[in-house]
C-alpha cells in the first residue's frame, strides 16, 4: 500500500495514519518500506519519499488492472488501524501457500547443493522416499517441478502470486 500526504481538503481530525508505527522499516529511493501487524496478517506499506512521518497520510491507489486488489488491501489496512476484525486475504488457498513454501524450500536446498533426493527427504519424509524406486518416482518429478517453479518465482513470477485470476 502506497502512502502519501493527505490532501488539505480532507480533514485531518481523527486520522489514524499518525498512529502507524514503522516497524522493520527500510528506506530507499521510493520511500520508507515498513510493516503493520494486523491480526494473523502483516500488511506491507510504503511511505513515499518526501512524505514526513508526522503528517496525516492518504493511501494512493493506482487505477489499473490491480485496483480492486489494492482496494481490498486498503480495506484490511483501515480495519486494522481501527482495531476491527481484519478479514483473511483469500487470494491464495492453503494448498497454494503450502506449495509455494515447498517451492522456496526446494529452491533454497538446491541452491545450497542439496540433491533432489535430499530435498524430497525433507519435504516428503525419509520413509516415504525410501518406499519408492527413486529414479522412476513421482516424488522425484514433483521435487524437480518444485525447484523449477521456485526458480520461476525468483525470476519474477512472484508478482503473480497475489493477483486474482481475471477474465480477459
Amino acid at each position: 500500500m502506497l502512502l502519501t500526504h493527505a490532501p488539505t481538503i480532507v480533514p485531518a481530525a481523527g486520522s489514524h495514519s499518525v498512529g502507524l508505527r514503522e516497524t522493520s522499516a527500510r528506506s530507499d529511493e521510493q520511500g520508507v518500506h515498513f510493516f503493520l501487524d494486523a491480526g494473523n496478517e502483516t500488511i506491507r506499506l510504503v511511505r513515499l519519499s518526501g512524505v514526513p512521518r508526522s503528517v496525516p497520510l492518504a493511501a494512493l491507489v493506482p487505477i489499473d488492472a490491480d485496483a480492486f486488489d489494492r482496494i481490498k488491501a486498503l480495506d484490511r489496512l483501515v480495519r486494522a488501524l481501527q482495531k476491527r476484525i481484519v478479514p483473511a486475504d483469500r487470494r491464495l488457498t492453503p494448498q497454494q501457500k503450502r506449495r509455494h513454501r515447498f517451492m522456496l524450500q526446494a529452491t533454497d536446498g538446491r541452491s545450497n547443493g542439496a540433491s533432489y533426493r535430499q530435498i524430497a527427504n525433507v519435504i516428503y519424509g525419509v520413509d516415504r522416499i525410501r518406499a519408492e524406486h527413486w529414479k522412476t518416482s513421482a516424488l522425484r518429478d514433483s521435487v524437480i517441478g518444485l525447484v523449477e517453479g521456485g526458480l520461476a518465482m525468483i525470476a519474477g513470477g512472484y508478482r503473480q502470486l497475489l493477483r486474482h485470476r481475471r477474465q480477459r
